[in-house]
């Protein structure tokens, strides 16, 4: 495998390549300072970083964009989102030379490799404990602490999204209706999950909708758990996040090996101190990955019931929220 990717390399730095240019989400911009380098100086070529709020931002974008591509290649798909992109036609299928790497092919989500995931984690709640007095165990606790929480938005977070989907993974049917007890426990709902993090440590509310890494978080930065994260009696719920090759774009060939890139060691190793999710690969994980969270038990929405409903589910969220 590593000679296959050495001659992919070599050929390809004889090809002249324009820049190429990357989509992607707000807090995962440090992309662009810590690693892009790396790419760039491997092919000679030039990487531009478009930030875009959150990954529902990203998939809107392409959307928009898709008489007249401006994007190579979109970083921050997960589950959900990649649905709607493929459904719209928006991705080309590529499985990259090293996909092997991948070290749970049980989270290689999409099986015509529209995206390839780069990380993965669980969903969780996480709160401060010195400003929470009574800490949740199931969802259903969740609904009696009043303006306790904050949410990202479905329609335009990823983060949001998923945590729609795992409440939805829960009561089925009956989502609804915990939603409705739900709803006074809830804040503040914002675009994404950088605006709930901001509020959350101005002190705004004591819980967040999150990832169930951010007790790595609280100890690589404070040397303590300052922020502890819960994952309710009832299950969690799994993250996967992807990136993919924008259909109608012009470096076709060079998207393809930053999509290799992306499980490289160089690549991967960056992704837990600043990505805040597992790595796909076997990269040693830092210290502070013992304080990290995962689920005893995993939820799931089978991928054609998301895409059959999400449309829906995300309109009857509206009405019920606004």
């Amino acid at each position: 495998m590593r000679r296959i990717l050495f001659l992919a390399m070599l050929i390809f730095s004889l090809v002249s390549f324009s820049a190429l240019t990357v989509y992607t989400y707000e807090s995962m911009g440090w992309i662009e300072d810590s690693v892009i380098s790396e790419f760039e100086d491997m092919y000679s070529v030039d990487v531009k970083v478009v930030k875009l709020g959150d990954g529902g931002n990203v998939l809107s974008r392409i959307k928009l964009e898709k008489r007249n591509p401006k994007a190579d290649v979109v970083i921050g798909l997960d589950q959900s989102l990649v649905v709607e992109a493929v459904k719209n036609d928006l991705l080309i299928s590529y499985k990259p030379l090293n996909a092997s790497k991948i070290e749970n092919q049980d989270i290689v989500f999409n099986q015509n490799y529209f995206v390839t995931p780069y990380d993965y984690g669980a969903i969780a709640i996480i709160y401060d404990p010195e400003r929470l007095d009574t800490t949740p165990k199931t969802f259903e606790d969740l609904t009696k602490m009043d303006k306790s929480l904050i949410i990202q938005d479905p329609r335009s977070s990823s983060t949001g999204q998923a945590f729609l989907l795992w409440t939805i993974a829960i009561y089925g049917e009956d989502w609804k209706e915990f939603w409705k007890e739900l709803k006074p426990a809830i804040l503040t709902v914002t675009t994404g999950w950088t605006d709930s993090f901001s509020k959350f440590e101005a002190g705004e509310a004591p819980m967040m909708v999150s990832y169930a890494t951010d007790g790595a978080y609280s100890y690589e930065y404070y040397e303590s758990t300052k922020y502890k994260a819960l994952i309710p009696e009832e299950g969690g719920y799994v993250q996967v996040e992807g990136a993919g090759i924008v259909k109608g774009t012009k470096n076709e060939e060079l998207a393809k090996r930053f999509i290799e890139f992306l499980l490289m060691d160089e690549f991967q190793k960056k992704v837990p101190l600043n990505q805040w999710m597992f790595p796909v690969t076997n990269v040693e994980l830092p210290e502070s990955y013992e304080y990290a969270l995962k689920p005893e038990k995993i939820l799931t929405i089978e991928s054609e019931e998301i895409a059959n409903n999400l449309n829906k589910w995300l309109n009857e969220w509206e009405e019920l929220m606004y």
